[in-house]
């Protein structure tokens, strides 16, 4: 039987409803104005900053908690710049006849095509890689669980962790993205699954002025 874990207090500081409704408030003030950003200024970024994104990202629940999650912070400017030419030369493909009229005809309002100089302009790249098993201490094979919902929860937190941060990204999936595990060196087991631009908006940076739906359209209550 395996063993189980101990147990420790969980103790959160009590919030009178008042209290609770006023953060719950100011975090949606927070994120409601966070936008997915393509121009970035190349203004370093703190590796302190960008670590503690995903120290933040790593706190997210996982199938079994296995954490099944391995995150790529890339600064260097010449594996940038493959990552960049990789990417556009999957995406030229993608928007020259991989996607069909559907989708060409969902992405037309937002004016985005194959050229993504943000993959070099923005001062580091991260990529989120899903671990579809891992090692156990005596380095036989464990089945992770759940990975694809993991990591979803991690990405999620990693995006409002940066933007809290005060920086910008975008969640680039350009398909298929094997190239990312070739140049980053990645083991079999690990999967990309998105590719973050991370740094501060460019000066002057304008995003599509698009709407949420209200909360109507996405909550039910029985």
């Amino acid at each position: 039987m395996a063993d189980v874990h101990p147990t420790v207090p969980y103790a959160v500081e009590p919030l009178t409803e008042a209290e609770s409704l006023a953060r719950a408030e100011a975090f949606f003030e927070t994120m409601d104005a966070r936008r997915s950003v393509r121009e970035f200024s190349d203004r370093p970024v703190p590796r302190a900053v960008v670590e503690r994104a995903i120290a933040t990202a790593s706190t997210a629940p996982s199938g079994a908690h296995m954490q099944p999650w391995t995150f790529v912070a890339v600064s260097d400017p010449g594996t940038k710049r493959r990552i960049r030419e990789a990417a556009e030369a999957e995406e030229r493909e993608s928007y020259g006849g991989r996607m069909s009229d559907e989708w060409l005809e969902a992405l037309a309002p937002l004016g985005t095509d194959w050229r993504k100089p943000f993959l070099e302009t923005a001062p580091w790249l991260v990529v989120l890689f899903a671990q579809r098993w891992g090692r156990r201490p005596d380095g036989s094979k464990r089945k992770h669980y759940y990975v694809q919902e993991s990591c979803g929860i991690a990405a999620g937190l990693f995006i409002a962790a940066l933007h809290q941060a005060g920086l910008a990204t975008l969640t680039h999936t350009p398909s298929p993205m094997r190239f990312l595990s070739e140049i980053l060196e990645r083991p079999a087991q690990e999967a990309p699954f998105i590719l973050f631009p991370v740094g501060y908006p460019a000066k002057g940076a304008s995003v599509p002025d698009l709407q949420r739906k209200p909360l109507d359209a996405v909550a039910v209550w029985r």
